[in-house]
């Protein structure tokens, strides 16, 4: 395998672990390749183990197959995102948030239906851009590979003078004491002005991250008006959920 080839697929590797599965037109304009190129270094991942830096339940294992890596909670993540895209209106203005459940909703937005979409990620301004009916506001500054997320001052401040009826949050920890926390410091200035910037606030996460906690905090629970997520959800999360007062759908 040339040197080139390699790169390319470790760094489609890494997005794919990262943001979940992605279109292959998507895919194809990230790494400026074919589709058909695209789909053969797919092909050819499939059949490889692939070396990983594991942690949690994989720990001590050197190798794991990277489809059953991926494949691991994308069902549930594909419902969650199914059925968020269902509670957008039309005329409705939304956010997108960065993540890989997040991602998940994008291929199930309405079109035709006169939307108006805010987002700062690559994968959600290409999956959006060809979309009929939907109105793009894309918020840009510093590129973070490891989110696909463009992040900046002038960026929140144009987030600050949108309004929107939803905001589809992403989330990497879920704590009762410690509130909502992401993994990466440069996301939090972000987050905060899409919650401020929005009348309902959706927070969509597979069950897997309710009682994990992340190190960069950047809302309580309190602020969140509505949560979707899976069956995995354990009995006392859906009461302490419900307890405060936020709306629960578990799909």
């Amino acid at each position: 395998m040339n040197n080139k080839k390699l790169q390319r697929q470790n760094k489609l590797i890494d997005i794919i672990k990262k943001q979940g599965r992605l279109p292959i037109k998507t895919l194809s304009s990230m790494l400026d390749v074919s589709e058909m190129t695209i789909r053969r270094d797919l092909e050819s991942l499939t059949d490889l183990t692939v070396q990983a830096d594991l942690t949690g339940d994989e720990a001590g294992n050197a190798e794991y197959s990277l489809i059953q890596a991926l494949e691991k909670a994308n069902a549930q993540k594909d419902r969650i995102g199914k059925f968020a895209a269902s509670l957008i209106q039309p005329d409705d203005v939304i956010i997108i948030d960065t993540g890989s459940t997040t991602a998940r909703i994008l291929p199930h937005i309405p079109t035709n239906d006169n939307l108006t979409v805010l987002c700062y990620n690559t994968n959600v301004l290409l999956e959006l851009r060809n979309k009929p009916g939907i109105r793009i506001l894309f918020a840009g500054g510093v590129y973070h590979h490891n989110t696909e997320m463009f992040e900046s001052p002038e960026g929140i401040q144009f987030i600050k003078r949108t309004r929107a009826n939803k905001v589809f949050l992403s989330a990497a920890g879920v704590h009762r004491e410690l509130g909502i926390t992401c993994a990466n410091s440069h996301e939090v200035p972000t987050k905060n002005a899409i919650i401020r910037s929005s009348s309902e606030k959706i927070l969509v996460v597979d069950s897997s991250k309710f009682g994990q906690l992340r190190s960069a905090y950047f809302c309580e629970l309190s602020d969140i008006s509505m949560v979707v997520t899976d069956a995995g959800i354990t009995a006392d999360w859906q009461e302490y959920l419900t307890a405060k007062g936020i709306v629960l759908h578990i799909v």
